[in-house]
């Protein structure tokens, strides 16, 4: 007998805490340090605009590394986009192996155009019961 399939939908975080682009590197990581979150979603602009991602690396990478001013740096200037969705209702399985095979430790979870959930390789590996 299988095992039952597990969808990204069954093991996403709910909750995707999001900023706007034009804001600070300051405020997002403030955002960051008061969730106890590790990236951030970067809103669209508009309807045709891509998805982007902030995380905490891009914080040490190209603020605090380099010795730049967070009040003055814009998240736009620091995020990641486009950023690679991953559709809420595939098998788990793949979702892992496309994260590898692309290098990417988190994705927004998507499910009709809508951002609905973020998943990230520490979650499912420390949270789940999937190995």
């Amino acid at each position: 007998m299988s095992a039952p399939i597990i969808r990204v939908r069954d093991v996403m975080q709910n909750e995707v805490l999001s900023i706007e682009g034009m804001e600070s590197a300051m405020k997002a990581a403030a955002k960051m340090r008061s969730s106890q979150a590790t990236e951030l979603l970067v809103a669209k602009r508009n309807e045709d605009d891509a998805w982007g991602i902030v995380t905490i690396l891009d914080l040490v990478k190209n603020v605090i590394v380099p010795g730049r001013d967070a009040e003055t740096v814009f998240v736009y200037e620091i995020m990641t986009k486009p950023v690679i969705t991953v559709p809420a209702q595939m098998d788990i399985r793949y979702a892992i192996r496309l994260m590898q095979r692309i290098s990417i430790r988190r994705a927004p979870v998507e499910d009709k155009g809508e951002i609905v959930g973020m998943i990230t390789l520490s979650r499912l590996v420390l949270n789940n019961d999937i190995i």
